[in-house]
């Protein structure tokens, strides 16, 4: 302490001091020319006069608190953390907010835990918000069942911020007493409680807000986004690779106080990590939202949002966790600085990044024994209702269709494209297995299959026949979870996900190249869709409109409750 104020009088020299920088002050919302003195990874002093171990002249270049991801699912990348950071961080981002449910529901408090210990000495900081919803809903199986008192053992620790997305929302306004008492040890240690409450309006939302929830990332377009900042939530502004929602929420960047307004990536694939908050920067920008304010919600109200006193904004006493950009239009750095010091210098990253061998976990796909007359569904009529995919949204209909019937049974319709879809049971060898149609995926052949199915993670599969079914199922028991693509019995490609079923021990250009064959697979069998595994691993979660299904059966979100896929139907067999 005493060093930084005697390097802020300019009575020491500092560690580091940026000469000739444009800086973006996201607190007086303005740019202008000053030096920048660094001491003990702390910036302590802003003016000119400065003088430093080092001196870097930028000349006039930029320079931005560096980014925040405020709400991540690092398993959705389905790589370790340190693969995660060696991307993120060329693109500007030192810090995230991860919600590790989707290994707690694999793994329970052990996930969490794994997850922890891998983020360590990583050139990046990482916070975690506890899992609040495991599993999402009593309407499907996971590995664990998260309590208030599990919850409890972790809640005190400096690195974890708060509750997570409160999914079951309908919980919280029907007062469950689970629910009651996860919120309840939040707010007692004052901490941040995520929301997750799509279409959620009126005097439902105000009293969702009440219970303590205070952000919410599921907002779809400006209307439901400027109800929820009027009752004071902050909006997480997300851009996955299933769920893009920056572009519909453009509008409330440009018209409203964007100070409640946080971007977030949510769920995203390697490939889409490259340009990773900048992107949502950039776009924002070139969109028409001022630089400044775009920056600003890149940083400095994350920070705010999650109580991190010290981070998103270049001012004396915040960590000198800053980006050097050339221009305020491409928002790709040329220096990222983390601590004060250079952490990446042109794209190259400077910082290390520890090669630890990766910690082990237990087995994770445990299924009893299956055969292809489990993936048989007998049928009372042609007529069935179906999952319909909406593209790039986590949303789905409910839509009647027609099917084929074969000795009496439901089979997929190829040429209207009613394929069946199953969620076997991985954790606990149930024997449970859920069983229906979806439309969207256009497969003419073959099966496509994968263990990461939010948000319980059972094994998923959509196929054209229950034989290659049953084939992508037995591959993925194998492999011990993964994806996989399959026609006439043999295997096109797979990724094994050895880690809770969900996450690679192999490096970012091999998980890269895999996802490639993967998707190049789905689509030599006939899918349309552009990245078929991200949009079929949300069609098992519950949470979300409008049609779902999970291992115990095809869920109606409408009616929060299950459904019979031939019910309410005109046409009967004969």
């Amino acid at each position: 302490m005493s060093d930084i104020i005697d390097t802020a009088r300019g009575l020491k020299k500092a560690d580091l001091v940026i000469k000739n920088a444009n800086i973006i002050n996201v607190f007086s919302e303005e740019i202008y020319l000053s030096d920048i003195a660094i001491k003990d990874g702390i910036i302590a002093g802003i003016g000119s006069s400065y003088s430093g171990e080092k001196e870097i002249d930028i000349k006039g270049a930029y320079v931005s608190p560096s980014f925040i991801d405020g709400h991540v699912h690092l398993e959705s990348t389905m790589m370790l953390p340190r693969e995660f950071a060696k991307v993120v961080l060329p693109a500007g981002t030192t810090t995230v907010i991860i919600d590790p449910h989707e290994i707690s529901n694999v793994l329970g408090l052990h996930g969490i835990s794994f997850m922890h210990e891998v983020v360590k000495d990583l050139p990046i900081d990482v916070y975690t918000m506890l899992p609040s919803c495991v599993p999402a809903t009593p309407f499907e199986t996971s590995g664990f069942d998260l309590t208030s008192y599990d919850l409890s053992l972790l809640i005190d620790k400096p690195w974890v911020l708060g509750l997570a997305e409160m999914m079951n929302f309908p919980g919280v306004l029907n007062r469950d007493k689970n629910v009651m008492s996860k919120l309840e040890l939040a707010k007692s240690y004052n901490k941040c409680i995520d929301g997750h409450a799509p279409y959620l309006s009126g005097k439902d939302l105000c009293a969702y807000v009440a219970s303590g929830v205070k952000s919410d990332h599921e907002c779809t377009n400006p209307k439901e986004a400027i109800e929820k900042m009027r009752l004071g939530m902050y909006i997480m502004i997300r851009e996955g690779t299933a769920a893009k929602d920056l572009e519909a929420l453009i509008p409330v960047l440009k018209e409203c106080n964007t100070r409640k307004c946080i971007f977030v990536t949510d769920d995203r694939h390697p490939e889409d990590l490259k340009e990773h908050i900048n992107g949502m920067v950039r776009r924002a920008v070139e969109a028409g939202v001022s630089p400044i304010k775009a920056v600003q919600i890149a940083s400095l109200n994350t920070a705010e949002y999650f109580g991190l006193k010290n981070l998103g904004a270049i001012a004396p006493g915040y960590k000198a966790d800053m980006l050097i950009l050339p221009d305020l239009k491409t928002f790709k750095p040329d220096i990222v600085i983390k601590n004060g010091n250079i952490a990446v210098e042109y794209g190259k990253i400077i910082a290390p990044i520890p090669e630890k061998n990766t910690i082990e976990t237990r087995n994770s796909v445990n299924v009893r024994w299956i055969t292809t007359e489990d993936f048989v569904i007998p049928a009372n009529t042609k007529k069935v209702k179906a999952l319909e995919v909406i593209p790039n949204q986590l949303i789905t209909k409910s839509i009647e269709s027609e099917i084929n019937i074969q000795d009496g049974n439901a089979v997929s319709n190829i040429d209207n494209d009613t394929l069946k879809i199953c969620v076997i049971e991985r954790h606990r060898a149930t024997g449970n297995i859920g069983k229906g149609f979806v439309k969207g995926f256009n497969l003419k052949c073959g099966a496509i299959a994968s263990t990461v199915a939010h948000d319980s993670h059972n094994m998923i599969i959509i196929g054209t026949n229950d034989a290659d079914m049953y084939t992508a199922a037995v591959a993925l028991i194998k492999c011990q979870g993964g994806k996989v693509v399959v026609k006439d019995g043999e295997i096109l490609s797979e990724l094994p996900l050895p880690i809770a079923g969900l996450m690679s021990d192999r490096d970012f250009d091999f998980v890269i190249k895999k996802c490639h064959e993967l998707n190049n697979a789905a689509h030599s069998i006939g899918c349309t869709l552009e990245d078929p595994f991200m949009t079929m691993g949300f069609l098992s979660l519950p949470v979300i409109p409008e049609l779902k299904i999970t291992d115990k059966g095809v869920f109606d979100t409408n009616k929060l409750d299950f459904t019979d896929i031939f019910e309410e139907t005109e046409i009967k067999i004969k």
